[in-house]
């Protein structure tokens, strides 16, 4: 199952950490409140612990003011120097424990290796009362990602940009690019290029005359096609024929209208006019970043549905 979003991919990932982590820790805590809270009989204890605790980097114990009563608990045994250290400013200090007394706290950058982090705390109760708090810090390197990747929203997106450029806006005016008196033809390479020749994603940069492009044949590098590039019609041949594929989200026909819609909207006025735009004919989506530094991610068909009118306030 695909996630709907990072922040539920987040969520399920975290309720998995906890349900892992809560019960071995609510272990070790008792087994520290059955003790004098000394460095040594402390430290004792997390080192038969430490091993229930999964791809743990370090177990220690605080006070209630987040000082430690122990030497720092890894892998490769005690670690001294941490005796001692307050740890009241450190992120996870300051979250609310929840009433059943165990805490995963939101992921921070450590201090030690400047890596992200994050901790589970557990309560140590005697008699009733709180009387510390055991730790456990883990990096999110060493954590198993449980979790499938999420799914890009496909809903309609409106990023602001730059506010000094949105204030300049009514100050500036279309210059005529060498893509701007060439847009038909340089558009009929890209289209053959998407539809024809396995090109999936490009990035469309007017004002300089370049495109940024990938292709299934190698996926994970890009190529940056310059105005000489896109002039010549001759680079079709660089790149093999490929049929469109079939889990492409926008159909082929789609294509030639959406250069035109784009067409339309860096051409339609000399004050806000497109700057850049994207397509990827995965996941279905164009991106519009307009003179005003504002950038749109929709749907092609809801790019397609809107009018000239819409984009210009009419």
């Amino acid at each position: 199952m695909i996630e709907n979003n990072w922040k539920d991919s987040i969520n399920k990932q975290r309720e998995i950490l906890k349900i892992s982590l809560c019960g071995p820790l609510q272990i070790i805590a008792e087994k520290c409140a059955a003790i004098e809270f000394t460095r040594e009989k402390i430290n004792n204890v997390l080192l038969k612990g430490f091993s229930q605790i999964p791809n743990c980097t370090y177990l220690y114990l605080t006070d209630l003011h987040g000082v430690q009563l122990c030497d720092n608990i890894s892998k490769e045994g005690l670690l001294k120097e941490h005796f001692g250290r307050d740890r009241s400013e450190r992120p996870y200090m300051k979250e609310v424990v929840p009433t059943e007394g165990f805490l995963l706290s939101d992921a921070y950058i450590s201090l030690n290796m400047t890596r992200p982090s994050i901790t589970a705390l557990q309560v140590v109760k005697k008699d009733g009362e709180v009387v510390g708090f055991l730790g456990a810090d883990f990096d999110l390197r060493a954590l198993p990602v449980s979790t499938t990747l999420y799914q890009e929203s496909d809903s309609w997106r409106q990023i602001k940009g730059d506010p000094s450029i949105r204030s300049l806006v009514f100050q500036q005016s279309r210059t005529e690019s060498v893509l701007d008196k060439n847009i038909d033809q340089v558009f009929s390479v890209l289209e053959e290029l998407l539809t024809e020749r396995g090109m999936f994603q490009g990035v469309f940069h007017f004002s300089s005359s370049r495109a940024t492009v990938w292709v299934m044949d190698d996926p994970y590098r890009y190529r940056i096609l310059d105005q000489e590039a896109l002039l010549d019609t001759d680079i079709c041949m660089v790149y093999p024929n490929r049929i469109y594929p079939d889990d492409a989200l926008i159909p082929m026909e789609m294509i030639k209208p959406i250069f035109k819609t784009m067409k339309d909207l860096r051409m339609a006025d000399d004050t806000i006019y497109l700057r850049s735009s994207s397509i990827n004919i995965f996941n279905g989506l164009i991106s519009l970043t307009f003179s005003c530094d504002g950038s749109h991610y929709m749907p092609y068909h809801e790019f397609l549905e809107k009018n000239m009118s819409f984009w210009g306030g009419g």
